[in-house]
């Protein structure tokens, strides 16, 4: 019997970092190209990156993790505005993941 999809909780600020890789490859609409994930979608993505926010807010920082969430939630309207890539808003929101990539490298600079 096939279990339902649960995405991913990166329990590391590195395992955040390849979960954000993962959203930059699949987005904007975050379907399973494969079969082997029917229910993967936009909504499992976004719920799984929240909850790793959630599960990695004392190591992020308040400040960190607040902005991040935000940014999610901007992330995600980009990609719902443009589900088929072709109004700019593909593009807006795999900014905005660079950026939360950037914020991951500047807190692990300022840890070392």
């Amino acid at each position: 019997m096939r279990q339902p999809y649960k995405a991913h909780v990166a329990q590391t600020i590195g395992e955040l970092n390849q979960q954000l890789g993962w959203m930059m490859l699949n987005s904007p609409t975050f379907k399973d190209r494969t079969g082997y994930f029917p229910e993967r979608s936009i909504d499992t993505a976004f719920q799984g990156l929240r909850e790793s926010l959630d599960a990695l807010r004392d190591k992020l920082g308040e400040e960190r993790y607040v902005k991040m969430r935000e940014k999610s939630d901007q992330m995600r309207a980009l990609f719902e505005s443009d589900p088929e890539g072709t109004k700019g808003g593909l593009k807006a929101g795999r900014m905005v993941i660079h950026e939360m990539e950037l914020m991951l490298r500047r807190k692990r600079a300022a840890s070392e």
